[in-house]
């Protein structure tokens, strides 16, 4: 089936729950809200990404730079914004947005004000975070620092990014992503308590094992304890998204994105 046809034929399934109603009164659960890492559709155009949206009733989207474009300019940055907007979708980040440099740091935050973004789900380089607080402090943007795992010489763990940044602007925080999380063999809900003050942001995967070379898979299908960290999060009274990243087989990702949806909205009317 062509990625078009797919999309016109997504509501019909049960998962999906795409109704003009369910769509204009989102699913929110005891506070927390389903969104969407659009780097799990980064095979798809903005237009494809918007009815996969609206199909799963999804309003809360971070946007990765293949649907909001780094060189855009400022007209049409804001022209995807409000695009975004005249369709009831929340842009409520951008990102992951990788920092080497001062002026990368001035370009990126530059990029997210034209945008309209609140905040830019980032992985600044050390040397630039008195910058990167430098720009939070002048346009009132918030960036939440995304860990990367074992591979990753920056910031692997979310403890990595805390101690960096714990003393700096209140509006510096992290986003943590529990599958990388998962991999370095930590509990992502144990990360959640200790961090509660400075969690922005997350990136919900789920993984076929607890080890370095995981693969990720369907979230429900894999090793990762889902439930708990719902539980733990509805605890936590967490203000921000559940932003589903689902990163496998990137030409038919919207299959597993909406199983993935699926499960989760099952088990936060369960918890």
């Amino acid at each position: 089936m062509k990625r078009n046809q797919f999309i016109k034929t997504l509501g019909i399934s049960t998962l999906a729950l795409s109704t003009k109603a369910n769509f204009q009164k989102p699913y929110e659960f005891q506070g927390l809200k389903i969104g969407l890492a659009s780097y799990t559709l980064r095979k798809y155009s903005l237009d494809q990404v918007i009815e996969i949206m609206k199909r799963l009733a999804i309003k809360d989207v971070c946007l990765k730079n293949f649907h909001l474009p780094f060189d855009a300019s400022a007209d049409e940055l804001k022209s995807i914004s409000e695009k975004m907007k005249s369709n009831g979708l929340n842009l409520y980040a951008a990102g992951v947005i990788y920092m080497k440099t001062n002026e990368e740091v001035e370009k990126y935050f530059k990029y997210a004000q034209n945008a309209g973004v609140k905040m830019i789900v980032g992985a600044p380089e050390h040397h630039v975070l008195q910058k990167v607080e430098e720009m939070v402090k002048a346009t009132d943007i918030k960036i939440a620092i995304h860990n990367h795992g074992p591979e990753d010489k920056i910031f692997p763990s979310p403890a990595s990014i805390y101690e960096k940044i714990k003393n700096m602007d209140a509006r510096i925080g992290l986003c943590i992503d529990t599958g990388h999380t998962f991999r370095l063999n930590e509990d992502p809900a144990a990360e959640f308590r200790k961090y509660r003050d400075r969690l922005f942001d997350l990136h919900l995967k789920d993984l076929d094992s607890r080890n370095a070379k995981a693969e990720n898979v369907e979230i429900g299908r894999g090793a990762m304890n889902i439930p708990l960290y719902i539980q733990v999060l509805k605890e936590l009274k967490y203000e921000g998204i559940l932003s589903v990243e689902y990163e496998r087989d990137a030409e038919n990702a919207a299959y597993g994105l909406t199983e993935s949806v699926g499960y989760l909205r099952g088990i936060l009317r369960m918890s």
